[in-house]
């Protein structure tokens, strides 16, 4: 149906062989592959990182608020644009979301300023994401939850190999939380790494993650412990050995990977130059080192967005939105969230076009064709 999808996997036989060598092996669950999951991320991220693996990004999150005592009558702030995982784990754990905005309509980040505007004092932690790749301006962030004695949790699921000022995305927070889901840079399908720099913090995570056991299945398959304590309540968020086999592959091709959806964002800027009826967010960020997660773009407000979608499908190009915002959703209407008006305006107006690292030139080429046709140009 499609002549350029969204997304594709970057798939070949090694990924195939690594989950057939985990299934020979008799050991399935969490185990050594697993563990070195774990170790080569920690070696990814630098600054002393501690990675913990687990069943998905939003477990992550879900942890890190838990580990962080975050409760019922605390605020959290959030991204007002981002996917709904975010939202999601802050009222589990019964607390109250609080939506900062989007620095402008150049950079969708939220910004120190955004942050600072939504703070009260209930305000116990904020979750920032590293949208499309892009990292946040971490030194004024990091500085103003020092300051304000308040958690800093990195949403780093556009974001495995981004770098602001040459430190990794990750490292900056209490936590970082990394999503593999299929259509991430790093994909396992389902998966995700929690990290920290530090050790208690990681302790609890690990915790929490297994069911509060101090001695895992594998070392009691390994004879290393008989039994095992219950050090706290957790939960099962483990992740497993043929997602981690693969997660081992992903991460080899990681670098490349990134460097090719470099190389095509740029060859997309340069063939929408001077093109009436968007413009393209992202441009002008300094001293941030990207990993182009997604190719989103902002349609003019005079543009009819699902005409254009319907228009690109006719011409066999998929493309997506990322995000709708919140108070469009039922769970959230009745929430009385806080109006971000950048933020809601751009979940009006943004547009994803297909970007994966095997993708060709001449697709890119295809889907510039496809929108300056629909658009008229």
């Amino acid at each position: 149906m499609w002549k350029v999808q969204l997304f594709k996997l970057n798939y070949d036989e090694k990924e195939s062989q690594a989950v057939k060598e985990v299934v020979d092996s008799g050991w399935i669950t969490m185990g050594e592959k697993s563990k070195t999951f774990e170790e080569n991320f920690s070696t990814l991220l630098g600054e002393n990182a501690h990675s913990v693996a687990v069943s998905s990004a939003t477990a992550a999150l879900h942890m890190s608020l838990l580990a962080l005592g975050i409760k019922a009558g605390d605020e959290v702030i959030i991204p007002a644009l981002t996917f709904v995982a975010d939202i999601n784990v802050v009222r589990i754990v019964g607390a109250t979301p609080v939506l900062a905005d989007c620095s402008s309509y150049e950079n969708w980040n939220m910004s120190a300023q955004t942050i600072e505007a939504q703070i009260t004092d209930k305000t116990k932690a904020v979750i920032i994401v590293h949208f499309a790749g892009y990292p946040c301006e971490m030194d004024a962030i990091v500085k103003l939850c020092q300051d304000k004695n308040i958690a800093l949790i990195e949403d780093c699921a556009h974001a495995p190999g981004a770098k602001y000022k040459n430190q990794s995305c990750g490292t900056f927070g209490d936590y970082g939380c990394f999503s593999f889901f299929t259509n991430k840079n790093l994909s396992v399908g389902e998966g995700g790494m929690l990290t920290t720099k530090d050790e208690e913090l990681a302790q609890q995570a690990r915790y929490f993650r297994s069911h509060g056991m101090t001695a895992l299945t594998l070392d009691r398959h390994k004879g290393r412990a008989i039994t095992y304590d219950v050090a706290q309540s957790g939960l099962n968020y483990r992740i497993d050995e043929m997602r981690s086999a693969l997660g081992l592959i992903q991460m080899d091709k990681l670098k490349h990977a990134n460097a090719q959806r470099k190389i095509l964002v740029e060859r997309y800027i340069k063939e929408l130059d001077g093109i009436q009826g968007f413009t393209i967010p992202f441009t002008k960020l300094e001293e941030c080192e990207s990993v182009y997660h997604i190719f989103p773009i902002l349609l003019d407000s005079h543009v009819d967005r699902i005409a254009l979608i319907g228009k690109l499908k006719e011409d066999g190009i998929q493309s997506s939105i990322h995000y709708p915002a919140f108070k469009d959703f039922t769970a959230f209407k009745d929430l009385g969230l806080n109006e971000a008006p950048i933020a809601e305006e751009i979940a009006l107006r943004e547009l994803t076009l297909p970007l994966y690292p095997t993708m060709s030139i001449e697709e890119v080429q295809l889907v510039c064709n496809s929108l300056k046709k629909a658009l008229g140009a």
